[in-house]
C-alpha cells in the first residue's frame, strides 16, 4: 500500500519591511509587532494505520454451559494467583475442601500452562507436591516431566535423584529422561557428564532423537565448546553414517555459534548448505544473518530474499535488524526507502 506523507510547513507572519528598520523589534524580543507562529506537523497516515499482522484479534470464547464458564474463570484466577505469588502449593491446598481430591483436569491444565510459560520452578514444585498426595496416581509421564523441569533449571542433582528412583521402580530408560538429564548437566555447566550421557545413548541406547541433538548442540554452544559442536554437526551432515539429518533448529544453532565466534564466512556457507539440502528458511534464519552483516549490499540482498519468501507474514523484527545493519554503514535512509518501496 503506498504511503501518504503530509507535511505542514512553517507558517510565519512577519512584520512589514519598514518595521525592521525599527531597532525596538530587535532590542525587544517580545515585540507585539513581530508575531511568529511556528508549527511543524508531520502526519503519515499509512504508518498510523496498524498492520494486519500486528492487530490482535479478539478470540470469541465458547463455553459448554454456565458451569463450564465458571470453572474456566476459576482456573484463570488460580493461575493468576500462583503467578503473582510465585508459589503454587499453598494456593492449590486452599482449593481443596474437606480433604477432597482436586479435579484432574485442573491439575493437568495448570501444569501444561506453566510449562507453556516456561515456569519450570512452578512445574517442579507442583509435581513434587503431587508425589506426596495419596489421591494422585503419580505416573511415568509425571516422572518424565519432573526430570524435564529439573533439566530446564539446570538442577542435575535432583534430576539424577528422580531418574535413579525411576530405575529402582523398574521403569524402562527412555530417550526423554536421558535427554532431560543431559540438558540438566549442560545448563549446570557439567559438559563432560552431558557428553558422557550422549555417547552412552549413541552406543547402548536409547537412540538419541532430534531433540537430543538440538540440546547437546545448544549446550556446547552456550558453553563455548565450538569444536565439539562442529564435530557433532559434521557427523549429522554425513549422509552415510548419520542416523538422522540436521533440521532447521540445528542449522540455526550453528549459525548462531559462528556469529558468537565471529566467523561470519562459515555462517554464510552454512546458509548456502541449508539451501542445497532443501532446509526451509524462516524469519529467524534471515534475522540471524542480518544481525552480523555490516555490508549494506549483502543486507539488502538478504532483505530482498526474506520479503519475497514470506511477504504476507513478514515480521517487524526483520526490519529492525535491517536498519541496525544499515546504520553500521551509515545507510539508514536506504532501509527506510526499502520499507516504503
Amino acid at each position: 500500500m503506498p504511503q501518504t506523507l503530509f507535511l505542514k510547513l512553517f507558517n510565519v507572519s512577519a512584520p512589514p519591511a519598514s518595521d525592521f528598520r525599527n531597532q525596538n523589534v530587535f532590542s525587544n524580543p517580545i515585540s507585539t509587532k513581530a508575531k511568529f507562529h511556528t508549527r511543524m506537523e508531520v502526519i503519515c497516515r499509512g504508518m498510523l494505520t496498524p498492520r494486519k499482522f500486528m492487530q490482535k484479534r479478539r478470540k470469541v470464547e465458547v463455553f459448554k454451559d454456565e458451569a463450564d464458564e465458571a470453572d474456566q474463570k476459576n482456573w484463570r484466577r488460580l493461575i493468576k494467583e500462583i503467578d503473582e505469588s510465585g508459589s503454587a502449593v499453598s494456593i492449590l491446598r486452599s482449593q481443596r475442601t474437606k480433604n477432597q481430591a482436586l479435579p484432574r483436569e485442573l491439575i493437568l491444565g495448570t501444569l501444561v500452562r506453566f510449562k507453556q510459560l516456561k515456569r519450570w520452578n512452578l512445574v517442579s514444585e507442583i509435581l513434587e507436591w503431587l508425589r506426596t498426595q495419596h489421591w494422585w496416581d503419580f505416573s511415568e509421564m509425571d516422572f518424565l516431566m519432573l526430570i524435564t523441569a529439573y533439566g530446564k533449571q539446570g538442577d542435575f542433582n535432583k534430576a539424577e535423584r528422580v531418574l535413579s528412583y525411576m530405575n529402582k521402580k523398574g521403569y524402562v530408560p527412555s530417550v526423554i529422561s536421558h535427554t532431560a538429564l543431559m540438558e540438566a548437566y549442560g545448563r549446570g555447566g557439567q559438559f563432560n557428564k552431558a557428553v558422557a550421557i550422549f555417547r552412552r545413548m549413541q552406543s547402548s541406547g536409547p537412540e538419541p532423537s532430534a531433540l537430543t541433538y538440538q540440546i547437546i548442540l545448544k549446550s556446547f554452544v552456550e558453553g563455548n565448546k565450538f569444536e565439539e559442536a562442529e564435530e557433532i554437526f559434521r557427523t549429522l551432515c554425513n549422509d552415510e553414517s548419520s542416523p538422522l539429518k540436521p533440521d532447521q533448529k540445528m542449522f540455526h544453532m550453528m549459525i548462531y555459534m559462528y556469529k558468537k565466534a565471529r566467523d561470519y564466512e562459515k555462517a554464510r556457507k552454512l546458509f548456502s548448505l541449508m539451501v542445497e539440502r532443501g532446509i526451509q528458511q524462516s524469519t529467524v534464519t534471515y534475522n540471524s544473518l542480518m544481525s552480523f552483516e555490516t555490508n549494506y549490499k549483502e543486507v539488502s540482498n538478504i532483505y530482498d530474499q526474506v520479503t519475497s519468501f514470506r511477504r504476507n507474514t513478514f515480521l517487524i523484527f526483520t526490519f529492525l535488524f535491517y536498519t541496525k545493519a544499515f546504520s553500521y554503514s551509515f545507510y539508514t535512509n536506504k532501509a527506510f526507502l526499502k520499507l516504503f518501496s
